[in-house]
């Protein structure tokens, strides 16, 4: 495997969890539950990584366990966790602009204009050319 999320070892082929770094996974969870910053609460727990890193961590189902990772954190936890990741990112306006926007509705008809003359032989020429045979007919 070239990548083993953090908490975890490789003994004899097999995904293990590393009973040290696991607990700090632990701890980390705990703590930013409890209202920690992401970085505050991997340094109090001992994981020396980046913000991002610890969001990372923060986000890998992989710690619920499934066919190749054991459990280290139960389902609860992970998912109070991401309930308080959503909360404070709603609090500090990093998704509002993601729910407010709307996308327009698309455009769903085109016609393409009759073509007159010879294709250019570039292809970039003749891309240019064909896509500028097209209009909305809205």
């Amino acid at each position: 495997m070239a990548y083993v999320p953090y908490g975890y070892t490789v003994k004899d082929g097999v995904i293990t969890v590393d009973e040290k770094a696991a607990g700090q996974v632990k701890e980390f969870f705990e703590k930013y539950i409890s209202g920690l910053s992401l970085t505050v609460a991997g340094e109090q727990a001992g994981i020396e990584k980046t913000h991002s890193s610890m969001g990372l961590i923060l986000k890998n189902i992989n710690y619920l366990g499934n066919d190749v990772y054991p459990e280290i954190i139960d389902k609860e936890t992970f998912d109070k966790a991401e309930e308080v990741r959503n909360k404070r990112a709603k609090d500090l306006g990093r998704i509002a602009e993601l729910a407010a926007f709307s996308a327009p509705p698309p455009i769903e008809r085109f016609k393409m204009i009759k073509s007159e003359g010879k294709l250019p032989d570039d292809p970039v020429a003749r891309a240019e050319y064909l896509y500028s045979l097209i209009e909305s007919e809205v």
